[in-house]
């Protein structure tokens, strides 16, 4: 089916399924524990061995020499597994370093060795008995200090500048001049990277935690020199994933070699530690803006550049992308930087690009709307856009942003907020309240889907989108059950499998959109199969209640099964909609802090998101997606930080001991809205993303807060204790 004009009514408007807030469908399962994630997946005629990998001890450099033989020799030891004795591998399209190192090192934790063993422990022991001697090379794992040498990538685009920015930022009479900083962040996921790998002759199956199956069987194919019909992927449940699980990583292929090694099933998990340093992190940034504009508060102009760092061949961390359209301006620059750094892959994280961009943005726009004298939201309000701010003629699908803050504004009791920073205390407590836009593109790519009535009337959905806690199963659910007029328990889906019809996969807010819009597409050719049968016109008839109903005739759906089970396969395709119109989903974060005036300590009080999205296909599962979003922007805030050994270069904290995320504790109180809206310009089912919108400025409506509060202003996350301190209001005046 090809999507290239905008929607009209159709099957899903009936919204009988379809946007209610449906329980999770796949919730007794994880909550019985019978829902198998990869490592949990058992072959009963084939019990499987363990492989623990072994990373590498420096950054950069060479091995000089590997000493397996004692670790061949130990118990239990089935193989051991180098880029010696591993065969030919080729880098995989979506990676940059190689995933089995030797004998040159690209970082630290790169794999080098895999070995394979009857347990886990065994394994693990005979890891510490391999003897590697590396020479040591010199390496650069300091962003600021490899700044200078950063240059704009090769495959950057939309960078173009727009008007006149030196000139309109020099002659604005109000001027903010502001540098930002956002540290190396992990995605730091509850279920580690994790396989299962088995052959059957040269077939290879791989049970895994994988976000996108046919991006993942094409780089296992690529990497093994195999063709990509003799691997098989598959995923069906994922615990987390947050951008982290978007590629193959070192697990999956390890798994692969060792199975094949030792000539039997083996299983694979990354310790933390690898996780954190050997899998990918979203790099750090620094970032200059620079926003130029009139007494009355309109934006002259607005110029954004960025600094990050990653391994050869590697990319930026695009963090201006929501500056090209969040404001207008008629002179505009944005920039990104690329440093070469020696640190382990940057890639990938929830809201990449936006959510450390509107970290910094959203602080810069706090602190014009004070030179300004300007409430924070009516400046935000004033200097909203209808079209894209670069290209007047290509208008947005919808953009209800302004909407978004007054009604958070109204809810949250905006009113209430002081003015003055550091005006309202409770006790020891100094209380502030903080706004940030919300911004994330929404992104659409082709989906397929196959779906099957048999004789009893049960519809299958066979896809290989897949479930990273997002709720795909609910929500494709929901649309078959629409699309054939069934009640959702006669709907079963089946996800995360190579074998099946290749979908949008989970990652970039484009995963629920795109892929139920594709199982729409295969419905659609499933009712023509069913309409067919029953002798009525496709395009006319009604499913409704097991019931097929066109003009006065109402025949039973399985009168079209007394033949036979019926079944089609199609995708949705997108057309040149997305050139013709920005389609972007738009949101208000609010936020009410408490930082005490003694220990400079925060305690986040209350957050509100409103968020203007499309169509919500399940408030339920989308509420869910926004509040665990809030709560990873609140980390971002205040605690995730990955400390780099800039003498060593790697991750020092690379455990969740000393990597610290937000605990129920810290987020007391969270509420969201949903703007009622639909974008028949964005698919057939009208919706947009919206996981990845639910982080996107809560960092910096959360450092609005803390400056609110306190009347410190921290350009430099996370927004720690120490970061306070010395500015902070002498206790006395405090108390």
């Amino acid at each position: 089916m090809k999507f290239d004009t905008p929607a009209t009514t159709n099957p899903i408007d009936r919204l009988r399924v379809v946007g209610h807030p449906v329980d999770r469908v796949d919730g007794p399962l994880k909550t019985t524990g019978r829902a198998p994630y990869a490592y949990e997946q058992q072959l009963p005629d084939r019990p499987p061995a363990y492989g623990a990998v072994l990373g590498a001890a420096i950054a950069k450099g060479r091995i000089v020499s590997m000493d397996t033989t004692a670790a061949r020799q130990a118990p239990g030891v089935l193989a051991v597994v180098t880029a010696e004795n591993a065969g030919k591998l080729t880098l995989g399209k979506m990676n940059t370093a190689r995933l089995l190192g030797g004998p040159e090192i690209q970082h630290y934790h790169q794999a080098v060795a895999v070995v394979v063993a009857e347990t886990f422990e065994q394994a693990r022991a005979a890891t510490r008995l391999i003897r590697v001697r590396y020479e040591r090379e010199r390496g650069a794992f300091d962003l600021e200090a490899a700044r200078p040498q950063a240059k704009v990538p090769e495959k950057e685009n939309g960078g173009e500048p727009v008007g006149d920015f030196d000139g309109a930022y020099a002659s604005a009479p109000v001027q903010l001049d502001a540098t930002y900083k956002t540290p190396d962040q992990s995605h730091a996921m509850m279920e580690p990277h994790a396989s299962l790998a088995a052959w059957d002759g040269d077939a290879l199956t791989i049970w895994t935690s994988n976000q996108m199956i046919a991006w993942g069987r094409a780089d296992v194919a690529r990497t093994l020199g195999l063709d990509e019909e003799k691997v098989r992927l598959i995923s069906p449940y994922i615990g987390g994933g947050f951008g982290g699980k978007l590629f193959v990583r070192a697990d999956a292929l390890l798994a692969a070699l060792g199975a094949r090694a030792a000539g039997r099933p083996v299983k694979v998990a990354l310790a933390r530690p690898l996780i954190i340093n050997n899998t990918t992190h979203r790099p750090a940034t620094i970032q200059r803006i620079r926003i130029g504009a009139g007494t009355d508060g309109r934006i002259t102009a607005i110029g954004h550049e960025s600094w990050s760092g990653d391994l050869p061949g590697g990319q930026p961390e695009t963090a201006v992308q929501q500056t090209r359209l969040l404001y207008a301006g008629a002179n505009r620059k944005t920039t990104l930087y690329l440093a070469e750094l020696d640190l382990p892959e940057g890639n990938a994280m929830r809201a990449p690009g936006e959510a450390p961009g509107l970290m910094a943005l959203e602080i810069a726009m706090d602190e014009l709307a004070e030179k300004l004298k300007m409430d924070p939201i009516a400046l935000r309000a004033l200097n909203d856009t209808q079209v894209d701010p670069a290209d007047p003629k290509r208008p947005f699908s919808s953009r209800r942003f302004i909407e978004c803050l007054r009604t958070g504004a109204e809810r949250f009791g905006w009113d209430q907020r002081a003015a003055q920073p550091g005006a309202r205390r409770e006790g020891r407590w100094l209380i502030g309240l903080g706004v940030a836009a919300a911004f994330r593109n929404n992104l659409v790519t082709k989906s397929a889907a196959r779906v099957r009535l048999d004789r009893e009337g049960r519809l299958t959905v066979d896809t290989d989108m897949t479930d990273i806690g997002t709720g795909s199963y609910t929500i494709i659910a929901q649309t078959a059950a629409e699309m054939l007029g069934l009640p959702i328990d006669r709907v079963t889906v089946r996800l995360g499998d190579s074998s099946f019809p290749v979908s949008a996969g989970s990652g970039g807010q484009w995963g629920g959109n795109s892929a139920t819009a594709g199982v729409y597409a295969a419905c659609m050719k499933l009712r023509e199969a069913v309409a067919a049968r029953l002798g009525l016109d496709a395009a006319q008839a009604e499913f409704d209640e097991g019931q097929v109903r066109q003009g006065g005739r109402s025949v039973p759906l399985a009168d079209a099964l007394t033949q036979g089970e019926l079944s089609a396969e199609d995708a949705i395709e997108f057309g040149d909609l997305d050139k013709r119109f920005q389609q972007s989903t738009f949101g208000a974060h609010f936020v009410e802090v408490a930082v005490d005036a003694y220990t400079g300590e925060t305690r986040v009080r209350r957050m509100l998101a409103v968020c203007a999205a499309g169509r919500i296909l399940n408030p339920k599962t989308a509420r869910s997606q926004v509040i665990g979003a809030m709560t990873m922007g609140v980390g971002a805030a205040l605690m995730e930080e990955l400390a780099v050994d800039k003498r060593a270069g790697f991750f020092v904290n690379h455990d969740l001991a000393g990597y610290e995320v937000p605990v129920h504790a810290d987020i007391p109180h969270q509420e969201v809205i949903f703007l009622e809206e639909t974008d028949p310009v964005s698919s057939p089912m009208k919706a947009k993303g919206v996981g990845e919108l639910g982080i996107c400025g809560v960092s910096a409506a959360v450092a609005n807060a803390i400056y609110n509060a306190t009347g410190v202003r921290v350009r430099d996350y996370p927004v720690t204790l120490d970061k306070l301190l010395a500015q902070l209001p002498a206790p006395e005046r405090a108390a």
